[in-house]
């Protein structure tokens, strides 16, 4: 028992030091604009909150596009495909509630009907009646929730990589995992190491050489503003509950766009997709990872503008 006490005992010792030598504070907001906004970025007050999004191109566009991000990201994910569609459409991208500079959900709340009731609380006050949804990820299952929360609102949606069943041996990101990993991830309300940081970008990118400082530094700048890392957390911890089942009773026409080398999501999700949404259409990139608008934003453009004019 005494042996038992001390590698215990050695144990938290060892991850003392580490959350000690690694801890670095919540960033405040206020630090980050200067940073990250742009001469196109805007806050509007909204569910207690000061939402960040760009409004950008066609102004008398009836039916715009609303881009989503997904786990951990942030609008600047959509920054080269809104740069080619806002030539010829409407294009709105946000940093979702719980991430980048939008910050926390006053609510604490971090669940489908929040970010559905989120979307249609954004879109009036943008006096937007129907609209486009495109998401990534986690971005994609709040785009298909919301298909199911409010049809009538939603024209047509984009699919990419899109979260919604469960995994199938997915080798996934190592910050994912850690994350998801009991008593390990409150280490992370605490310490958020840039190497870390880099480490859970290569394996998003098919091409781990495409991850640049710039990107490790705003990743990381972005996942320790205030609040941002609880939000996570509460995420990884299981905050969404989404039922696959319900995928099947989605009507609003839909386009699947997919990176065959996606390691988070893998390619095979693409036939229940297929499958559950009548006569929905798809599109497979080669030699693409989780995050094709990042990785071949033309084509990802090209395909999106196809699909809604």
């Amino acid at each position: 028992m005494k042996t038992i006490a001390k590698i215990l005992g050695g144990l938290l010792v060892a991850i003392i030091a580490l959350i000690l030598f690694f801890a670095e504070r919540d960033r405040p907001v206020e630090e980050l604009i200067p940073l990250y906004a742009n001469k196109d970025s805007k806050f509007m007050p909204i569910m207690g909150m000061k939402v960040h999004y760009r409004d950008e191109g066609v102004a008398t566009d009836t039916l715009p596009l609303i881009l989503l991000h997904g786990m951990s990201s942030s609008l600047n994910t959509w920054d080269n495909v809104a740069l080619y569609l806002k030539r010829y459409k409407r294009v709105i991208s946000l940093d979702l509630p719980g991430f980048a500079l939008t910050g926390p959900s006053p609510e604490n709340n971090y669940d489908f009907p929040y970010y559905s009731k989120f979307i249609d609380s954004f879109a009036t006050r943008l006096k937007i009646k129907r609209f486009i949804l495109a998401g990534n990820s986690l971005g994609g299952a709040i785009s298909w929730n919301y298909a199911l929360h409010n049809p009538s609102r939603l024209a047509k949606m984009i699919l990419i990589d899109a979260a919604g069943y469960p995994k199938k041996g997915e080798s996934g990101s190592l910050g994912f995992k850690l994350a998801s990993t009991p008593v390990i991830n409150n280490l992370l309300l605490y310490a958020t190491p840039k190497a870390l940081v880099r480490k859970s970008l290569e394996t998003v990118y098919y091409d781990p050489a495409r991850v640049t400082d710039e990107q490790v530094e705003r990743f990381h700048d972005v996942a320790i503003r205030e609040g941002n890392r609880e939000a996570a957390l509460m995420i990884f911890k299981g905050s969404f509950k989404g039922n696959p089942e319900s995928i099947k009773e989605v009507k609003t026409p839909t386009l699947i766009l997919w990176g065959d080398k996606d390691n988070l999501i893998g390619v095979n999700n693409v036939d229940n997709f297929l499958k559950d949404i009548k006569g929905s259409k798809v599109e497979i990139y080669k030699n693409v990872g989780h995050v094709p608008m990042e990785e071949v934003p033309g084509k990802v453009a090209a395909s999106i503008l196809k699909f809604v004019q």
